[in-house]
């Protein structure tokens, strides 16, 4: 079978619109969700007009009540059909098998009695966790970044595990963690970033990464801290499986006591976990009882930026912070980790030393630059495409272009409008037109390349490529308002 259209997809109870922006402007402040936030509720109207609140809406409000308390009853919220179901909706239909190879469509062929045995089997304990499959994907530096390839059944109860236990943890995690969480984003991150930078009085900025974070990830530890919240031992052997189900690769099964695949549901939930009691709670009592001066924290997953006020802060919060994750299996990466004058003074204070302009530093894909405006010569931040992103981009587009050589010219210019529109999507901030712009130039350079190869007859005009062009490849603009301006209309 093809599989259901859209119209046959049921309404996800409790899933937010991963485009909400509202928890941005909370970043500098460490705050948790703001009262009265209705783009975060999961309660769906009810049928009648009072709105009785969902299930998970009730675990939410007591997770909220009382920030200690221990939840004991919670794997009937998981292995009930509704929610299995919703997760199975809710998983990319494409996305490759695992070692069972399991497909999304060949599931859907008998999706009423595969969810019945599977909602069975974790209620009497006979679910079991299969292995990751191992796969690579290609960096922007050439390297590989291992991923695990969950198995489709584990993918399910994965994602209707962590709908459950994000009613608990979105109340206990703080504002300035934005990796992974529902109803935020890479842009509420570069958003809340930007207002520290320039409203804050930040002189230095402290640019660090946790080196192998997934893959040094302490099972006993994260164990504990789930612990805190989660008193129910059947979801907690449920992760327990999932961390010992070890990871395939050439046909051999290894299993570690630390790391968690990245590539499943539950690793990004998990490591939001263990990064919560290991950094964010240290990082934001150590701003409130030792910091001498302002303190802006932004954590996107692993990759944490701060920006002080005070030299002596960022140099003393290093140092403890260094201590603090060895307690933990975790490091700082020593090449990505790095402090430097970044602010409104930096641009003078290098200038008198003689060491030239600032330095800049990058943070999900965009390099930050100190700049003035020019009118008024205040004190503002670019943001523009790195550079390695970039040219990773364009090779990835080069070599997509040499399989399609012989494709029809409108299937390829389909393509490549879709490659420039999500392009622009992300990296189309305020004052990145120049990158946008060469983006797009390189890209028609490359496909007027690729079509010149066709045929030896002859080579394509411009004249003519120039048409292709304004018909298929759109032009840059800016997706996205002024940070500051976004942060003040959703506050």
């Amino acid at each position: 079978m093809n599989g259901p259209g859209k119209s046959d997809r049921p309404v996800v109870p409790g899933k937010s619109p991963n485009k909400a922006e509202q928890p941005a402007a909370e970043g500098m402040e460490g705050r948790g969700r703001a009262e009265g936030n209705s783009s975060q509720q999961n309660a769906p109207r009810a049928q009648n007009r009072n709105g009785a609140p969902s299930a998970l809406e009730r675990v939410r409000q007591a997770a909220k009540r009382n920030r200690k308390q221990q939840f004991t009853t919670l794997l009937h919220h998981v292995y009930n059909p509704d929610a299995l179901r919703a997760a199975y909706f809710a998983l990319k239909r494409d996305a490759s098998p695992g070692v069972d190879g399991e497909t999304w469509r060949h599931y859907w062929e008998g999706l009423e009695g595969n969810l019945h045995d599977l909602s069975e089997r974790l209620k009497r304990g006979a679910y079991r966790a299969k292995p990751v499959r191992r796969a690579y994907i290609p960096k922007a530096d050439g390297r590989q970044r291992p991923l695990g390839v969950t198995s489709l059944e584990d993918k399910i109860v994965q994602r209707a595990t962590v709908d459950v236990l994000n009613a608990i943890y979105e109340t206990d995690f703080l504002g300035f963690s934005y990796g992974f969480r529902p109803g935020r984003s890479q842009h509420n991150a570069l958003d809340a970033l930007y207002a520290g930078l320039v409203t804050k009085r930040v002189n230095w900025v402290l640019d660090m990464d946790i080196r192998g974070f997934f893959d040094a990830l302490d099972h006993g530890w994260l164990v504990k801290f789930v612990e805190h919240r989660v008193a129910d031992k059947r979801v907690v052997r449920l992760i327990q499986k999932w961390l010992n189900a070890g990871v395939l690769e050439d046909g051999t099964r290894t299993r570690s006591e630390t790391g968690a695949p990245q590539g499943g549901s539950a690793s990004p939930l998990l490591a939001n976990v263990y990064l919560h009691y290991v950094f964010d709670l240290w990082a934001h009592n150590w701003r409130r009882k030792h910091a001498s001066g302002d303190v802006v924290i932004v954590r996107y997953a692993d990759d944490v930026v701060v920006g002080f006020q005070r030299r002596e802060d960022a140099e003393r919060f290093r140092a403890e912070l260094e201590e603090r994750l060895r307690k933990f299996n975790l490091e700082l990466h020593p090449e990505k980790t790095r402090m430097l004058a970044f602010g409104p003074y930096a641009a003078d204070d290098r200038r008198k030393r003689g060491q030239g302009r600032p330095e800049t530093f990058d943070f999900l894909g965009f390099t930050h630059i100190c700049a003035k405006s020019r009118s008024g010569g205040r004190f503002m931040v670019l943001r523009q495409t790195m550079r390695k992103r970039l040219q990773a981009k364009l090779n990835e587009v080069n070599v997509s272009l040499k399989r399609r050589l012989h494709d029809p010219v409108p299937e390829v210019g389909k393509w490549l409008r879709a490659v420039l529109t999500g392009h622009f999507n992300y990296y189309g901030v305020p004052r990145n037109m120049y990158a946008l712009s060469l983006f797009r130039f390189r890209v028609c350079r490359l496909w007027h390349r690729a079509l010149c190869r066709r045929s030896q007859k002859g080579r394509i005009t411009w004249e003519r490529m120039r048409r292709h062009i304004d018909r298929w490849l759109p032009l840059p603009t800016t997706r996205h308002p002024l940070p500051l301006v976004r942060l003040g209309v959703i506050t």
